[in-house]
C-alpha cells in the first residue's frame, strides 16, 4: 500500500452512517438474509446502520429512495443488494447510474474479478455491480445473493468505506441528489 493511501485511511472516518436497501419483489424482513448480512458486516466494521429498507425492483421507486437518502444528512452511504442481473425486471443498476454524480467503475470491475476467481467463475459476466456517489453520498449496488454480499462487503466496501467518505467530504456538498 502506498504511503498516501495509508495516510488517507488514517484520516478517514472510522464510522459511516449507512442505509441498507434490499431490492426485491419477494423478500420480507424475515427472509432478507442478504440485507441482514450487510448490516452485520457494516456494524462489525464499526459503521452505523441508520436504516434498512426493502423496495420492489421498480426503477422509479429505487430512484426516489436514492434521492431521499442522498438529501438526508443522517445517511452518508447507501448499500443496495439485488436487482443487478440482466433480466428485464432488474433495474437497480439503471436507477443508480441515472443519479450518480461520480461513478467508481473499479468497484464493479474488481467485484466481477473477485467473483470470477473466488466464487462463481464465468457466471461473473452476468453481474452488473456498480458504485459511485450522489453528491456527498456514497452508493454501492451489489447482487442480492448472500455470497455476493459477503464478497463485496468484506473485500471492497467495509475496508474502503471510510476512505471513500474521506474523499467525498473533501469538497462536495452533502446534498446532491442528482436529477
Amino acid at each position: 500500500m502506498s504511503p498516501s493511501t495509508e495516510q488517507h485511511r488514517r484520516e478517514a472516518p472510522s464510522s459511516v452512517a449507512c442505509l441498507v436497501v434490499t431490492v426485491s419483489d419477494t423478500r420480507t424482513a424475515e427472509t432478507d438474509k442478504s440485507g441482514q448480512l450487510a448490516r452485520e458486516l457494516l456494524e462489525g466494521g464499526g459503521h452505523t446502520v441508520v436504516g434498512n429498507v426493502i423496495v420492489p425492483d421498480e426503477y422509479e421507486r429505487i430512484r426516489a429512495l436514492l434521492r431521499e437518502a442522498a438529501a438526508d444528512p443522517a445517511v452518508e452511504a447507501v448499500l443496495l443488494n439485488g436487482g443487478t442481473g440482466i433480466a428485464g425486471r432488474d433495474t437497480t443498476c439503471e436507477a443508480v447510474q441515472s443519479l450518480l454524480t461520480k461513478e467508481m467503475p473499479g468497484f464493479g470491475e474488481i467485484f466481477r474479478m473477485l467473483s470470477y476467481t473466488e466464487d462463481i467463475g464465468s457466471a461473473a459476466i452476468l453481474s452488473r455491480a456498480v458504485a459511485g456517489a450522489i453528491g456527498g453520498t456514497a452508493v454501492f449496488s451489489m447482487p442480492g445473493s448472500t455470497g455476493a454480499v459477503r464478497l463485496a462487503m468484506t473485500r471492497l466496501v467495509v475496508p474502503e468505506l471510510g476512505h471513500v467518505m474521506r474523499e467525498l467530504r473533501k469538497d462536495a456538498p452533502r446534498n446532491g441528489a442528482g436529477s
